[in-house]
């Protein structure tokens, strides 16, 4: 392969760990299991979601759509990884590299604007308890998760056009496990100060905007909670908010690692575990969150149970 043009390639090898082939075996053990687990606890938040009464609210809409991104997130790289986990062919065709790249970072920058939407959506619950169902109609739902998913995909295609466009220099190894930005940056035989540049800017503004909405609204809800003369109503405003922000912690944490600092500052090996931990970790761990945080969703679990064992 020595096509000077990325479109005349006919696909790349994705090295992934197959230096530590040791390590494969395990990895592809707990990547299973952690797969399944998250296809179970994100599909079960959806049904939840849509089947109980008490759930068809504002912040279960939204979390839904959270589930249903996450779903969408691990099947964008897990089967692919597994299979090259266990095999000794590591390829990966162009259009599938193409495909890949698209939906990691449609649904990575879809998952940026929601959760800023999500804390929002929190501030209106704690600081205007009364004016929350004015506030949080339908339509704005169905606005706030429709634009999370244009804005989120309508750059993607930006960084997908331009990635794809520049000069490869024959080059087809990508020392990663998925088609990321930095990783296929590697293989560009021209100056990508400019690329770099936009994408730092992209970065800037799904991860830094987003984070700042958070922080606004959070400074507000700490605000209201602690003029609240009630401890039990403090304690409930905090148990409300308190899976969001975990959530929120953990995924902009290792994206502004991954995205907003030189990547001479860290090994590939590190950017590889770092990739892990946001493309797997946190969509497995999302579920966990909000179903054993949080009482509505314990309950709604509760009742389908007994619902199921009193139809036997």
């Amino acid at each position: 392969m020595e096509q000077k043009n990325g479109s005349s390639f006919t696909g790349f090898l994705l090295l992934g760990f197959s230096d530590r082939p040791q390590l494969e075996i395990v990895l592809f053990m707990v990547l299973l299991i952690f797969y399944l687990f998250t296809m179970l606890g994100n599909t079960t938040i959806i049904a939840l979601s849509h089947i109980d009464p008490h759930l068809q609210t504002p912040t279960y809409f939204l979390l839904s759509n959270l589930s249903f991104l996450d779903l969408c997130y691990m099947t964008s790289t897990v089967p692919q990884l597994l299979v090259h986990l266990r095999t000794a062919d590591k390829s990966i065709s162009f259009g599938v590299c193409v495909t890949q790249l698209f939906l990691s970072l449609g649904l990575g920058g879809t998952e940026c604007i929601l959760l800023g939407f999500m804390a929002f959506d929190r501030y209106a619950a704690v600081c205007k308890p009364l004016q929350y169902t004015v506030i949080m109609h339908p339509h704005l739902c169905a606005l706030m998760a429709f634009a999370s998913w244009f804005i989120g995909f309508a750059n993607s295609s930006l960084e997908t056009v331009l990635i794809f466009l520049v000069a490869i220099c024959g080059r087809n190894k990508i020392d990663h496990f998925f088609c990321e930005v930095p990783s296929l940056l590697k293989l560009v035989c021209v100056d990508t100060t400019v690329y770099e540049s936009e994408i730092f800017f992209s970065s800037m503004i799904f991860l830094i905007i987003p984070v700042s909405l958070i922080t606004f609204s959070y400074g507000w809800i700490v605000r209201a909670v602690l003029r609240m003369k009630s401890a039990s109503g403090q304690r409930k405003a905090f148990a409300t908010c308190g899976s969001h922000i975990t959530v929120v912690y953990l995924f902009y944490g290792t994206a502004i690692y991954a995205y907003l600092q030189p990547s001479n500052n860290h090994s590939q090996d590190q950017g590889k575990f770092v990739s892990l931990f946001y493309t797997i970790i946190t969509p497995m761990v999302n579920p966990v969150i909000y179903t054993v945080r949080n009482k509505d969703m314990r309950g709604a679990m509760k009742n389908v149970l007994a619902r199921a064992h009193d139809s036997r």
